[in-house]
């Protein structure tokens, strides 16, 4: 063996002792000359570099069979088996789950490995859609601190805010009034109509001195609204009975004319007019409006479009030839717009004969109360005997002590040529509108003004 830099090795027991030692443990001693220690020292000796480079050698040579032999497997086994759930290839280019820079792996792209027509792709719509809507009891207390009661004159009906200070109604709930009082969370204001709109029978009204704090309804718009679509609607029944809630579903959409309406199955009655028709997400897709009611239809109600009201809020007017009722008749009854016209020409001679005849009445007593002391002959041609008068030479009259004859004879006249002025423009009007002459003198026979004076 050939002598060693740090050892001596004992002849004795064959042991490599270090070279500080002097004796070996089998209690030889080393000899004193020891000359070939140094001579070793210059020595190329192969046995203390084996001993100190190869496990180092060896232990990166089983390093990178391991790291060649783990590559090979998650190359070769995982990879098909996420082939069948993998995204598209433009998004699933890191199938393997190779760990990244970080050694974290690739989480987000397992996520993401679903197939489009799988059921959790479909599902999920859904699921983020149901979320979005409330409970029944949740939308209606948080609607009802925006709906309002409302006083117009002797009639009553509902509103809603849409801002602190404009609440939306019905145009025929404010009628000709030009302010109203609203009653709102016990809470009682004054309000000015600052718009209308009798084409859509809608109203815009500004409240003085509004609550800051005052609640708001958000406007939606019919576009989106489907047949089967539950709703709620909100008002003041029978105009006494607020924060009246009904619900139902939407029946159908209506074009009446140029003005949309919402048809819906939700109770709507005397004094819910005005008030909100919601989703069930709280947002305003309707104004209540109107309902036809009694053996005609059962449970048919309607709500204009709130699409019309943004309208009137901007600013905008909606052009109509007829009300939203008339247009619902009119759709109804398969009528045409002449018929319409000549069913509002009717209406407005009749009006127009009836404050007649309760002038006529009045010209009646002051006929009677002179007629026998002053009436020498007057002439037969109509329901009331004053309608002498419009006949020539129709009346002649005879000197009495007691009575004017003349002074008398000249009021009966002047308020018999009002009388006679009118009728003869109402007639003119109901002409040119299409109302039937015999439609015209049945209303006049009505009214028994019947006469040669027109």
């Amino acid at each position: 063996m050939s002598p060693s830099l740090y050892a001596w090795h004992c002849p004795s027991c064959g042991r490599q002792v270090p070279r500080k030692i002097e004796a070996c443990r089998c209690g030889f001693e080393r000899p004193a000359e020891a000359p070939e220690s140094i001579a070793v020292a210059v020595e190329p000796s192969p046995e203390p570099v084996r001993r100190g480079t190869s496990p180092l050698l060896l232990g990166l040579f089983l390093g990178l069979a391991v790291a060649a032999a783990m590559l090979w497997w998650l190359k070769e086994d995982p990879a098909p088996q996420r082939a069948s759930v993998s995204v598209p290839a433009d998004t699933a280019t890191p199938a393997s789950p190779t760990p990244s820079d970080d050694g974290a792996p690739p989480v987000p792209e397992a996520k993401l490995s679903f197939p489009a027509d799988s059921d959790l792709a479909v599902d999920m719509p859904n699921a983020i859609t149901a979320s979005t809507s409330f409970a029944l009891e949740d939308v209606v207390a948080r609607a009802l601190p925006a709906v309002a009661s409302i006083q117009a004159g002797r009639g009553r009906g509902t509103g809603f805010f849409v801002q602190r200070d404009i609440v939306v109604t019905n145009q025929h709930v404010v009628g000709s009034e030009t302010s109203v009082e609203l009653t709102v969370s016990g809470k009682v204001y004054q309000a000015r109509v600052v718009k209308t709109s009798a084409s859509t029978d809608l109203a815009i009204l500004q409240v003085s001195n509004p609550d800051p704090t005052q609640p708001t309804l958000r406007l939606g718009s019919a576009n989106g609204v489907r047949a089967g679509q539950e709703v709620v609607a909100i008002g003041s029944a029978l105009g006494v009975l607020s924060n009246t809630v009904t619900r139902g579903i939407v029946s159908a959409l209506r074009d009446a004319g140029t003005v949309k309406l919402i048809q819906t199955d939700a109770a709507i009655n005397p004094g819910n007019s005005g008030g909100p028709l919601v989703d069930r997400n709280g947002v305003v897709i309707g104004v209540n409006s109107m309902k036809i009611g009694g053996a005609t239809g059962e449970g048919l109600a309607f709500a204009v479009a709130i699409d019309h009201a943004s309208q009137l809020l901007s600013g905008q007017t909606t052009t109509a030839s007829a009300t939203p009722l008339q247009g619902l008749n009119r759709m109804m009854t398969g009528s045409t717009a002449s018929d319409d016209l000549r069913g509002q020409g009717t209406s407005a001679y009749r009006t127009t004969v009836e404050q007649a005849a309760r002038r006529g009445d009045q010209l009646d007593d002051l006929w009677d109360r002179a007629a026998r002391s002053c009436v020498a002959r007057a002439a037969r041609g109509g329901d009331r005997a004053w309608f002498a008068l419009y006949e020539p030479n129709g009346v002649q009259i005879q000197l009495s002590s007691g009575v004017d004859c003349e002074q008398w004879l000249g009021a009966v006249q002047n308020n018999a040529g009002i009388v006679r002025d009118e009728m003869a423009r109402a007639s003119e009007a109901a002409r040119r509108q299409g109302v039937y002459p015999g439609v015209m003198r049945d209303i006049r026979r009505e009214y028994k003004m019947e006469g040669p004076g027109w």
